[in-house]
């Protein structure tokens, strides 16, 4: 923590969600770090062991909330680093999806995809952390009905089929 940043007296119930991403990294210490660095995460708290591992650790980006853990293998908990790979993505909306990933993609993470305008209304790109973890970016452009949605996926992809077919 900086020395600006204050650490919070107590956990409040309404620092809580109804579902909470809980990252498992391999240093997660250090991706604490470049949350804060690439994703302006605010860091809430820090508990390492005795061997130094974080045994938790909880950021804030946006307005969500985001648990991690340094990956112990004894306890069957993988970073997606030792598992070649994550089939999880995490959605994060944003203000402006460009300047976002340009930043963490300058702070460390590698593009997957490059942001561009998606037929169901918001700009769109995916990133990859230095810690395996993929984030799919977004800033919302406008709404639109389901139906309206479904007739713009046919024009942009026009293969595509339902569920049924």
């Amino acid at each position: 923590m900086t020395q600006t940043e204050e650490k919070p007296k107590v956990i409040r119930g309404d620092d809580l969600q109804a579902i909470t991403p809980h990252l498992v990294c391999a240093g997660a210490a250090d991706a604490i770090e470049f949350y804060k660095k690439a994703f302006g995460a605010v860091e809430k708290m820090r508990l390492a062991g005795r061997d130094g591992k974080l045994m938790h650790g909880a950021i804030k980006i946006g307005n969500a909330s985001v648990m991690l853990v340094d990956e112990s293998p004894d306890w069957g908990s993988f970073a997606p680093t030792s598992l070649n790979g994550s089939p999880v993505t995490i959605h994060l909306y944003v203000a402006d999806v460009d300047a976002f990933i340009d930043r963490a993609v300058k702070a460390g993470a590698t593009l997957r995809m490059a942001p561009a305008d998606m037929f169901w209304g918001d700009r769109y790109g995916i990133i990859e952390d230095p810690f395996g973890h993929k984030w799919s970016i977004a800033t919302h452009q406008r709404d639109m009905s389901v139906s309206e949605i479904e007739e713009a996926m046919k024009a942009f992809m026009p293969s595509a089929g339902g569920c049924d077919s």
